[in-house]
């Protein structure tokens, strides 16, 4: 079945930044027919309407409202004929201990038949993989940008199932080659700690931008972790939006070279910069909201990333994508946003 207007697939496209995603997908290609397929485990239609609106916009697509595990892959890309495939769809939560659920919905048999649908029909996959790929690689101690070379020891199951996603996508790639074959057209993203409009509905999952802005607007002070050195690669959702589109040749390239890529701003904040960025856009002093330091629990501990900062220089040969917003200046701005929307 054809629209007669390009068609694109976007799994977990009512999630926080499939969402986004969606929005200014339809708007960077006009006439764009978007469909949408998520299980609503965490993902709501109010995402995507919201997320729509901001870009004056309504969405004009379609939703299937079903996991991933059920979409039988060569029928649908047949039905659709889509110009590229955007998959966002996963277990989010990295504090899920349940490893079989985790790696079955990520990495599990669905994976491998998608790329293998998508290459038999030469369609271009771009593909959500995490920094929690890396676990602590060496570069943590030395406070250094991550190279993609640097990851396979996640220190947690979610990021062993993207690291799994990871694998699939490379054996095909050596297969293909192997084969005499060109190098399917498949771009894996290690997302780092993205941050903005439409992730409300994360709970403990949403960034530290929207929990500190959130506690103080509630009246609070800001709470971290003892001491808040704690740092992260902190990455806007309209860069990650930038590059996800840029793996699909929707970027200044359009030909981006296949492969993965790190996804980042390319600098480390530290979570008390964040709560300092927060309390400026809010309009707030430090000393009149000061940050109150906690004790990190024993069971995120074990886990936990102290450090990620993500090495973006392959990202930019590769995909011709630079990230421009910086984190400082877009928590500030995503701060005050957000101040906005409650009043």
């Amino acid at each position: 079945m054809t629209t007669g207007s390009p068609t694109y697939i976007v799994t977990g496209g009512c999630g926080f930044i499939g969402a986004n995603l969606v929005a200014e997908l339809q708007t960077r290609v006009p006439g764009a027919h978007v469909i949408v397929i998520d299980s609503m485990r965490t993902g709501s239609f109010e995402s995507l309407v919201n997320a729509c609106e901001r870009h004056s916009d309504t969405f004009r697509g379609e939703v299937l409202g079903q996991s991933i595990r059920d979409v039988f892959w060569p029928e649908l890309l047949d039905r659709y004929e889509p110009e590229a495939v955007f998959h966002l769809g996963a277990i989010t939560d990295t504090t899920v201990e349940d490893e079989a659920e985790m790696i079955e919905e990520n990495a599990g048999e669905t994976w491998p038949a998608m790329i293998e649908a998508c290459v038999e029909r030469d369609i271009p996959l771009v593909y959500a993989s995490s920094a929690a790929t890396y676990g602590t690689p060496q570069e943590t101690h030395a406070k250094k940008p991550f190279p993609e070379s640097s990851a396979g020891k996640p220190n947690n199951v979610y990021g062993f199932s993207k690291w799994l996603m990871e694998q699939a996508h490379s054996r095909v790639t050596r297969e293909c080659e192997s084969a005499g074959l060109k190098k399917p057209w498949i771009v894996g993203l290690r997302y780092f700690n993205v941050f903005g409009p439409g992730e409300s509905h994360k709970g403990k999952m949403a960034s530290m931008a929207l929990q500190l802005t959130s506690q103080i607007l509630d009246g609070g002070r800001p709470r971290l972790f003892e001491h808040g050195e704690q740092a992260r690669d902190q990455v806007s959702v309209h860069d990650i939006v930038g590059i996800t589109l840029a793996g699909a040749g929707l970027g200044d390239r359009k030909d981006p070279e296949p492969g993965v890529y790190n996804a980042g701003f390319g600098r480390s904040t530290s979570f008390e910069e964040v709560a300092s960025a927060v309390r400026q856009g809010l309009g707030i002093a430090d000393e009149e909201r000061p940050t109150e330091f906690i004790p990190m629990p024993a069971n995120i501990r074990r886990f936990y990333q102290d450090f990620t900062c993500a090495d973006m220089s392959r990202a930019e040969a590769g995909l011709g994508f630079k990230p421009s917003h910086d984190p400082a200046e877009a928590v500030s701005t995503y701060a005050r946003w957000l101040a906005d929307q409650r009043d």
